[in-house]
C-alpha cells in the first residue's frame, strides 16, 4: 500500500497507508487526522479538503479539472501547488507522496 505523508495545521506529521485507488482526502478522514473536514463527501464543491502538493509529486496526478480550478481560485491561501485532496487519486506509484493541509 502506497503511503502519504500528511503535514498537518499544526507543523506536525503523520504518515498513512493509503489503498490504491482512494483519494488522499479519503484516506485522511480514515485515519482522523485533523484539518480536512471534507464537508461536502469528496464531491469537488466545497474546498474544505485544500492541501499543497509537494511539486516533486505532482506529476503522479491528473492536472486539475475546470471545477476544482475554480474552487482554488476562491481557496484562502491557494497558491500554484494546491490542489481539492478529494481530487487526487493515489495510486502505487504515489508511496511517499507529500501533501501539506491548508484547511482546518
Amino acid at each position: 500500500m502506497p503511503k502519504v505523508t500528511y503535514t498537518l495545521p499544526d507543523g506536525t506529521e503523520r504518515t498513512v497507508e493509503a489503498s490504491d485507488g482512494e483519494s488522499v482526502m479519503e484516506s485522511s478522514v480514515r485515519n482522523n487526522l485533523p484539518g480536512i473536514l471534507a464537508e461536502c463527501g469528496g464531491n469537488c464543491s466545497c474546498a474544505t479538503c485544500h492541501v499543497y502538493v509537494d511539486p516533486a509529486w505532482r506529476h503522479l496526478f491528473d492536472e486539475p479539472t475546470d471545477e476544482e480550478a475554480e474552487l482554488l481560485e476562491f481557496a484562502e491561501g491557494a497558491r500554484e501547488e494546491s490542489r481539492l485532496a478529494c481530487q487526487l487519486v493515489v495510486r502505487d506509484a504515489c508511496d511517499g507522496v507529500r501533501v501539506t493541509v491548508v484547511s482546518g
